[in-house]
């Protein structure tokens, strides 16, 4: 811990395919550490080769927390991941450990980072469903002026987005829990851990590009094809419904498109998201960049994220 009492964290951020489990391994053999993982869809049991989730054999020896404990028909939110990893963080802190958290999910890095509460009582599922019918019928500027006599900041910033979802969870939160969302986002700026940011890029997007092309070869002579027909006629959920690797091979299961074709789709869409991913990333002007086409394996990776941690003193 620092001098005013907040546990040190190394986070591992960057795009799919760009090598943060390995990197974040290293790391946990060389500090003392246990992985937490940051993957929204690595939570879900089953989905094994979509999410590449890492091995036995990858982990070597590092023991990994948040990884295939929910089955695919249960839904999982942001709150639910902060308060598991806290918990995570603190039983490895415990054992006089490190924790390093790894993964691409943004929105759970970000909120675990800053420790944002969410309060179990701040849903309300009949409450959303009525809105969402006024939605329908009178449309988002009826429901932003229903935000905005109580929250002009959120309703004035949510009026450009026009994003019907985080209005109705805007009217929500207020109406279950007596804050409003623009409270809440002031009360969260504060950091929660002393954290060390390491994001992997590339100078060349393209040869991240280039990765996520040759994983998904590799998934497809992992096993992809099964594990996507077992899955797709699997119950899931809204949450699980949203991986990566599954649908877009449906077309090819129902004869409507070839498999060639399905898999150019897949790695269309990934190269999509892995572009989402570093925007996202690069809002945030702490992350110390490795490029990977630079420092191309784990172990050069590692002894220059080692020299930072040295030069900052991190661990004292």
């Amino acid at each position: 811990m620092t001098n005013n009492g907040k546990i040190k964290l190394l986070v591992v951020v960057g795009p799919t395919a760009s090598g943060k489990t390995s990197l974040a391994i290293e790391l946990a053999k060389k500090y003392n550490g246990e992985v937490i993982s940051a993957d929204s869809m690595q939570i879900y049991k089953q989905m094994r080769i979509a999410t590449a989730k890492p091995s036995v054999e990858e982990m070597d020896g590092v023991r990994h927390h948040m990884l295939d404990f929910l089955e695919p028909d249960k839904s999982y939110s942001v709150g639910q991941y902060v308060l598991d990893a806290q918990r995570a963080i603190e039983d490895i802190v415990s054992r006089e450990k490190n924790a390093i958290i790894c993964g691409g999910t943004g929105l759970y890095i970000d909120s675990l980072l800053k420790g944002i509460e969410f309060e179990d009582s701040s849903s309300d599922r009949a409450l959303r469903e009525e809105l969402n019918l006024k939605a329908d019928e009178k449309g988002l500027d009826h429901l932003l002026g229903i935000l905005a006599d109580f929250d002009p900041d959120s309703a004035e910033r949510l009026s450009k987005e026009k994003n019907k979802k985080r209005i109705i969870r805007a009217i929500e939160f207020y109406k279950t829990t007596g804050k409003t969302i623009t409270q809440q986002n002031e009360a969260d700026k504060q950091e929660k851990y002393d954290s060390l940011i390491f994001g992997l890029t590339a100078k060349d997007r393209q040869y991240i590009y280039d990765r996520i092309n040759l994983r998904v070869d590799i998934m497809i002579e992992s096993g992809l094809l099964e594990e996507a027909k077992s899955v797709l006629n699997s119950d899931l959920s809204e949450t699980s419904r949203m991986a990566i690797g599954y649908k877009q091979l449906k077309p090819y299961f129902d004869n409507e498109k070839t498999l060639e074709e399905c898999i150019e789709r897949l790695k269309t869409e990934t190269r999509h998201y892995a572009k989402r991913q570093l925007t996202w990333f690069r809002r945030n002007n702490n992350i110390e960049w490795i490029n990977i086409d630079e420092y191309k394996n784990s172990k050069e990776q590692l002894e220059y994220a080692s020299g930072i941690i040295k030069n900052r003193g991190f661990y004292g």
